[in-house]
């Protein structure tokens, strides 16, 4: 187990700060949109001031009408809403969704967007924004891996008789302030970035009135002071708020598991749907299941992309040799990305364990330092790990089979990584 000095070594080796708990939040722990959308509408419903959200995919379907609704019906009474979405895991369904908010005074804004076909070739496309997030006046917020859309529909596959399998929190206390700034850095990025490509497209046209730059501006100077939190329980529920960017943050996430995984006694538990992690990762993954802790991943046994599941075989031989648990989910498709380790020690966010999330796009995770929390996650990841197939006999690919199998995959990662201008050893 890694000594407070080890620990100081991770982070610094990281050029990151370490997660910032803050004590007094109320945690839910919530499963699946069934959950989190009435909650999430119902405090749409009950706003005051504003409300921001972010998210990666903003469905046409149902569910995407029903939150969309609750916005325009907000900003109808008043209330500041703000979203932005992310241009390709929106790209499909933004006519739609523009058709619902237009009538409204909802600032819909979109994060990378790909409407001419040379932003396709902008390297910089491949960053994208991967959060959910929505934080109603400053004080709730929800974080998580459950974007705006159905839990039986998939995108890729049509719809399905189970939800798939996911997860959410809602958060009501000061850690939703922190929920607040970052959505709120997303939407006004987004918002800037279509500021200047009208100024550069009126270079030609002449000048474009840059009202909603000014108002942006207006509005970050004057915002309100954060509102007196006296309906939240005083609970000692501390946690962080933990994202990844391409800044200060770059392995923020990553380092997190790690550091708790070095920390780990008794187990870990990770369930994610993508998961080809480094070199460090894997090593601290052994390391904890060589020293007598429980190590169990969940992965996909039903697979939505089958470049993902190839990438996570290569690495199961690796794994399983050296004690590391793996589990398929097949009843449904496994979208959560949620971790517990020992019994006070759990995560819940947006970030996969793999290079995109760790690497490219910005996440969002909560990471919550508190044993009913952590025992209320684990007793949901124990009943699907139930539901799932352990695997047992992976065919051994010995020889040049083995090397051809994770030589393709690690090519294909790192070059995938070139493109979006990344370097270094992953």
């Amino acid at each position: 187990m890694a000594g407070a000095d080890d620990e100081r070594a991770i982070w610094a080796s990281a050029g990151v700060p370490r997660p910032s708990f803050v004590g007094g939040n109320e945690v839910a722990l919530l499963e699946g949109g069934d959950d989190l959308f009435p909650r999430m509408c119902a405090a749409i419903e009950a706003a005051e001031r504003e409300v921001w959200l972010a998210t990666y995919i903003f469905d046409d379907d149902g569910a995407g009408r029903r939150v969309a609704d609750a916005l325009a019906a907000a900003s109808a009474r008043g209330i500041a809403v703000h979203v932005v979405v992310d241009g390709f895991g929106s790209l499909a369904t933004l006519p739609r969704l523009r058709d619902w908010l237009s009538p409204s005074q909802v600032r819909l804004e979109v994060f990378r967007p790909l409407d001419r076909w040379y932003a396709w070739l902008q390297p910089g496309q491949l960053r994208r924004l991967h959060q959910k997030l929505c934080v109603v006046d400053q004080h709730t917020a929800y974080v998580g891996g459950i974007n705006i859309i159905d839990d039986r529909h998939d995108l890729r596959h049509g719809w399905a008789d189970r939800p798939r399998l996911d997860y959410a929190v809602e958060v009501r206390g000061p850690l939703a302030e922190q929920v607040h700034r970052t959505a709120r850095a997303m939407w006004s990025r987004a918002n800037l970035g279509h500021v200047w490509r009208d100024e550069l497209r009126d270079v030609v046209r002449g000048p474009a009135p840059l009202d909603q730059g000014l108002d942006l501006l207006q509005r970050l100077r004057l915002r309100p002071k954060r509102p007196s939190s006296g309906n939240v329980r005083a609970d000692p529920v501390r946690a962080a708020f933990v994202v990844r960017d391409n800044l200060r943050q770059r392995r923020a996430i990553e380092r997190s598991y790690i550091d708790a995984i070095r920390r780990a006694r008794t187990r870990v538990d990770i369930a994610v749907p993508y998961f080809y992690p480094g070199r460090q990762f894997r090593r601290a993954l052994r390391q904890a299941a060589r020293r007598g802790v429980r190590v169990r991943l969940l992965l996909q046994g039903k697979f939505d992309y089958r470049i993902a599941a190839l990438a996570a075989r290569a690495l199961y031989d690796e794994l399983r040799s050296h004690g590391v648990r793996i589990f398929e989910y097949t009843p449904a498709f496994l979208h959560a990305k949620v971790a517990v380790v020992d019994d006070d020690w759990a995560t819940v966010g947006s970030s996969n364990i793999d290079p995109l999330s760790l690497l490219l796009n910005l996440e969002a995770n909560v990471v919550v330092h508190d044993q009913g929390f952590a025992a209320a996650l684990a007793a949901r990841l124990d009943g699907a790990i139930a539901l799932s197939e352990e695997v047992q006999n992976v065919v051994q690919q010995r020889g040049w089979r083995s090397w051809l199998h994770r030589g393709f995959v690690a090519w294909c990662a790192g070059l995938y990584l070139r493109l979006a201008g990344i370097t270094g050893r992953y």
